[in-house]
């Protein structure tokens, strides 16, 4: 296995972020500028998007920012040219939103990819390209962990088109040779994520509860298995599968230790030193579109690349909450 130097391999590169100014993006865009890479950020600033300009506070005058949607060709080939590396992250993420505003989920999660691959392809094709999936492709898991061989049975419209959207990605590595890999992403957390309604995660719902000084919010009787990724944990794994050889073409499961919903919330308010938690019905719009008990099977991209994660789950917390004590005012 090829043992990549992180710093050397993004100094002076330059790298396009979409959804850049959203949670992953954004802290992705302050390890980019650390570690000495030339980054332009692509975002449409979309109101029921995790994008907060506040996230890229102190790094605003480093990167190149602009704002557009992926559907607009004229815009993406001109971000898209002479970049070495893009992580595309631009994306619907709300499965409910994806219920109630179907063609809306579509147009950015599949047609919008489409859209890009294609200014790609004509404007550079040698640019590498990591996209971000996630496991709702899985939908209710037939076995645990999940591997990436499972049976994808998508539960909600979000998990059909991020579906078409990360299969574009293959077949422009098959057909067109170009450097492609997604990941498929499990409940991420960690500073500079939307935690001023519940739209986007349940996880930043539960941390604006917590920090407010209301009850957590479960629903159900919280013994819902969920594996959960720090932040840091992910940038790493994006930086890793956007350079290293063995990485092109593939499809690989993120994840974590998994940890039922009690456990979870206990945890949380044990690292604040405050709070409490309540269990409530599920709502019938959320209950039809939720996927029970998962955890991921990430051996593969361990083998190939060798990720895995490393913040644990009390100190993740712990840094999330220090971060909104001090900027709570920009996200609650």
């Amino acid at each position: 296995m090829i043992i990549m130097d992180i710093a050397a391999t993004y100094f002076r590169q330059k790298v396009l972020i979409t959804g850049g100014a959203g949670f992953i993006g954004s802290n992705l865009a302050h390890k980019l500028t650390a570690l000495g890479a030339d980054v332009t950020i692509v975002d449409n600033l979309d109101p029921d998007s995790g994008a907060n300009l506040f996230n890229l506070n102190g790094i605003e005058k480093t990167i190149r920012f602009i704002q557009a949607d992926i559907n607009d060709e004229s815009q993406m080939a001109l971000a898209v040219k002479g970049q070495k590396f893009m992580f595309n992250l631009a994306g619907q993420t709300s499965h409910l939103g994806s219920m109630q505003n179907p063609f809306k989920d579509l147009n950015v999660n599949s047609v919008g990819q489409l859209r890009l691959l294609e200014v790609c392809r004509q404007n550079n094709p040698e640019i590498s390209i990591v996209f971000a999936g996630t496991r709702q492709v899985y939908g209710r898991p037939k076995y645990l962990p999940v591997d990436e061989n499972h049976l994808l049975t998508p539960l909600d419209n979000n998990g059909v088109s991020k579906r078409a959207g990360e299969m574009y990605h293959i077949v422009y590595n098959r057909v067109h040779g170009m450097t492609t890999c997604v990941l498929r992403m499990t409940n991420v957390y960690g500073p500079r994520m939307r935690i001023k309604d519940d739209l986007l995660t349940f996880i930043g719902w539960w941390f604006h509860q917590l920090l407010a000084g209301k009850d957590i919010q479960i629903f159900g009787d919280g013994r819902q298995v969920r594996d959960i990724n720090y932040v840091d944990d992910v940038i790493h794994a994006m930086l890793l599968c956007a350079a290293h050889p063995s990485a092109s073409g593939k499809i690989y499961n993120l994840g974590g230790a998994p940890i039922n919903l009690l456990d979870l919330a206990r945890l949380m308010i044990q690292v604040n030193g405050s709070g409490g938690y309540a269990l409530v019905p599920f709502p019938e719009n959320r209950k039809s579109i939720d996927i029970g008990d998962y955890y991921g099977d990430y051996s593969l991209i361990q083998k190939d690349v060798g990720w895995q994660p490393q913040v644990e789950l009390e100190a993740g917390i712990s840094n999330l909450l220090a971060f909104y004590r001090m900027y709570k005012e920009h996200y609650m």
